[in-house]
């Protein structure tokens, strides 16, 4: 990403991304949809002609029916004679005329709310997803740092800030310069000196706009990071809901959110009152305008430089221009809650992926599965190290057990193996190739993993063991609960396999939960297996279930087991034990292992 076209870098000072530095990148962002935006402007600007008519019927009957003004020019070059002779005829064309604009009026806007409607929600959508895909790939450090909320708000709320601007801000704008410019001009026509006057409210509200921009940004940004954090706590509170009942705790959670949640409309009533006093000042210098036209235009009726219809017509485009000039002024100030969403998603979408993949990435269908760890050291914060100095080498095929202590180490190992983190220090090889190398796609396929937390989709089981392969059949999929032990029970269910496991499989108990996990590592049928505590939240007869399939699902495969109970690790080949980062000791399960020996197969570091 090149930042110096818009002046813009991550992380730089807020104060420093002005308004022209947000719009050039959102209107770069909206360029897809140039030609629906390009619509609704040309159907806003059909708004004008039919603005301009509008009064047109009043002054017709004040000064052509009522009175004996003569018809404006172009009406007289093409109004019959016998029209314009009769003033209960002239009565029923005004009338017609005001019917006509109106019911025009009203297609316009029809056509214009369609297009506007469909227009800024694929704007929307495009923004979502471009920073959904973009979160996806950001490294689990970045949201374990940051946190689910952090992302959830960016790509559901903040991204809306592209309709907001280009929508409703930016084209609503132009229309209302484009109404503002017809309206001066024909005023001018009708007197100059009326719309000098007219004009001098211009100066003081570019004034009162520059006044409001910056607190008005400040009051959103601070805003947005209080509404983000009581969105935080509605998302923890109910995603461990089970917790939060188990200690009776709902009150203080109660407590928390209102707390936060107070102090966000706390935010939200300091920006009103910033807005309404802009609205108010604006109102004030708008009416002070109008009281000035109106005085000089009674003087210059009563002078006969013009007549009452003209005054009509003046008056009447006054309030079209100033409402437009008013509209552009609130537009300015109101589209700083945009910008602000706008900085934001886009300090979102410009954080660096820390697991980039190269150029030219290296393919990988089917890995053999050897891999050779190369003083490898890697650290989640600076000066804190996880994992120091490991140097191992793993054939293809063995099945390695993982010891140690909570923290020591041991799941970082895992994720280490799959890129979700690259080492700090050193490197880690697959098939003689760094995993940098590989296409990452391709890298991760290669991976069969059964955490232990199994993870579900709140759909069907069929689905959530397809997971593993979206495109295998209905066979595949009972051939794959077979193997895990799992089909007996899924067929035993009043639905089988359509049924629903609810948000993150809660209607399925822990092992059932667990066998539906293996079924998914059986289809998917990868060449390296990540097993994370697999059996440690679960009775020993459906631990012995899942040992059983698991040890189906080992075969012919480089499999990796992490387990506290030494028991569980008793069919791995060789044995490392984790402490403090460092692997401490590497043994074979047992003396008849081709592993046991720590021989020229198996290497340790220090």
């Amino acid at each position: 990403m090149k930042y110096n076209n818009w002046n813009w870098k991550p992380g730089m000072p807020d104060k420093k991304r002005s308004d022209i530095a947000i719009l050039k990148r959102l209107l770069q962002q909206a360029r897809p949809y140039w030609t629906h935006i390009s619509g609704i402007f040309l159907l806003d600007l059909l708004a004008t002609p039919l603005a301009l008519l509008s009064p047109l019927a009043l002054k017709l009957v004040v000064d052509n029916v009522l009175g004996n003004e003569p018809l404006p020019g172009f009406l007289k070059a093409v109004l019959p004679t016998s029209i314009q002779a009769s003033p209960s005829s002239m009565l029923a064309f005004a009338v017609c005329l005001l019917v006509a604009v109106s019911a025009l009026t009203q297609l316009q806007a029809l056509g214009s709310s369609y297009v506007r409607t469909y227009t800024g929600e694929k704007l929307a959508l495009g923004f979502r997803s471009l920073l959904l895909w973009h979160g996806q790939r950001l490294s689990l450090a970045f949201h374990d740092r940051k946190g689910v909320t952090h992302s959830l708000y960016r790509v559901q709320y903040d991204s809306l800030a592209l309709q907001h601007v280009t929508i409703d801000g930016l084209i609503p704008m132009f229309a209302a310069l484009v109404t503002v410019t017809s309206m001066i001009v024909i005023m001018a026509n009708i007197s100059l000196q009326i719309a000098l006057v007219a004009l001098l409210v211009v100066p003081v509200l570019l004034i009162l706009i520059k006044r409001y921009r910056n607190p008005l940004r400040e009051g959103w940004r601070k805003q947005k990071k209080l509404d983000n954090a009581t969105v935080s706590i509605i998302n923890e509170v109910f995603s461990s809901l089970r917790v939060v009942k188990a200690f009776t705790q709902e009150q203080r959670e109660q407590q928390r959110y209102t707390h936060n949640a107070s102090k966000s409309l706390s935010a939200k009533l300091g920006i009103t009152l910033l807005q309404g006093s802009f609205s108010l000042a604006t109102g004030i210098t708008t009416a002070i305008g109008t009281g000035a036209v109106l005085y000089i235009g009674v003087n210059m009726i009563q002078a006969g430089k013009i007549s009452v219809g003209d005054l009509l017509v003046v008056m009447t485009y006054l309030g079209m221009l100033y409402s437009p000039l008013t509209t552009i002024g609130k537009k300015l100030a109101g589209m700083q809650s945009a910008f602000a969403s706008a900085e934001r998603a886009f300090d979102f979408l410009d954080e660096q992926i820390d697991v980039p993949e190269r150029d030219r990435p290296l393919p990988l269908a089917r890995a053999q599965g050897a891999f050779r760890l190369e003083n490898v050291s890697f650290e989640y914060e600076p000066g804190y190290p996880v994992l120091q100095d490991i140097s191992l080498e793993i054939p293809a095929g063995s099945r390695v057990g993982i010891a140690g202590k909570t923290g020591s180490g041991k799941t970082t190992l895992m994720s280490l193996l799959m890129r979700f983190y690259d080492p700090t220090a050193g490197q880690i090889l697959l098939d003689g190739a760094d995993l940098r190398d590989y296409r990452l796609s391709d890298l991760r396929s290669q991976f069969g993993i059964v955490l232990q937390e199994p993870v579900l989709f709140s759909n069907s089981i069929a689905d959530n063991i397809a997971y593993g392969g979206p495109d295998a059949g209905e066979e595949a999929i009972i051939a794959a609960a077979r193997a895990a032990n799992a089909h007996d029970f899924i067929e035993a269910l009043p639905n089988g396999y359509d049924t629903l496991v609810g948000e993150r499989g809660m209607r399925l108990s822990g092992g059932e939960r667990q066998r539906i996990a293996l079924a998914r590592a059986f289809l998917r049928d990868a060449p390296v297996l990540l097993l994370d505590e697999p059996t440690s939240s679960v009775d020993i007869r459906t631990e012995a279930l899942i040992m059983e399939a698991m040890e189906r699902l080992m075969q012919g495969r480089t499999s990796f087991m992490i387990a506290h109970r030494l028991s569980t690790l008793d069919m791995c080949d060789v044995l490392l034990e984790i402490s403090d980062g460092r692997i401490v000791d590497a043994s074979g399960a047992s003396p008849e292992s081709s592993l046991y020996r720590q021989d020229a197969q198996i290497h340790t570091g220090p």
